[in-house]
């Protein structure tokens, strides 16, 4: 019975982690897909209909939004990848035995 509930805890967590996973590369897919649209549509539309390709339109305004969703997204990537980047499971438990061996050695 306990063996079922553990199993279902981890399958719930896991299923938590993929949706996690998956709404980061949705996030990164319309991130990609917007600002491209923002930053080439109107050139790209001029082109279709006989004009030049247009570079007027690359300021300050047409990049901030790149820059300040960009700031969202890497906060997005960190919440869904960053746990625990420079203080691993695997470096907790290292520096643990490493304490343990140091009290060891002094006692």
């Amino acid at each position: 019975m306990e063996n079922n509930y553990n199993e279902e805890k981890r399958y719930l967590r896991a299923k938590k982690r993929v949706k996690e996973i998956q709404g980061f590369y949705w996030h990164l897919f319309w991130y990609l897909a917007v600002n491209l649209f923002l930053t080439f549509g109107s050139s790209i539309s001029n082109l279709f209909n006989g004009g030049s390709f247009d570079l007027d339109q690359f300021h300050i305004g047409t990049f901030s939004v790149w820059f300040f969703w960009g700031i969202g997204l890497t906060a997005h990537w960190l919440k869904v990848f960053g746990k625990n980047i420079l203080f691993s499971k695997d470096w907790e438990e290292r520096k643990i035995k490493e304490i343990m061996n140091n009290d060891k050695n002094e006692f």
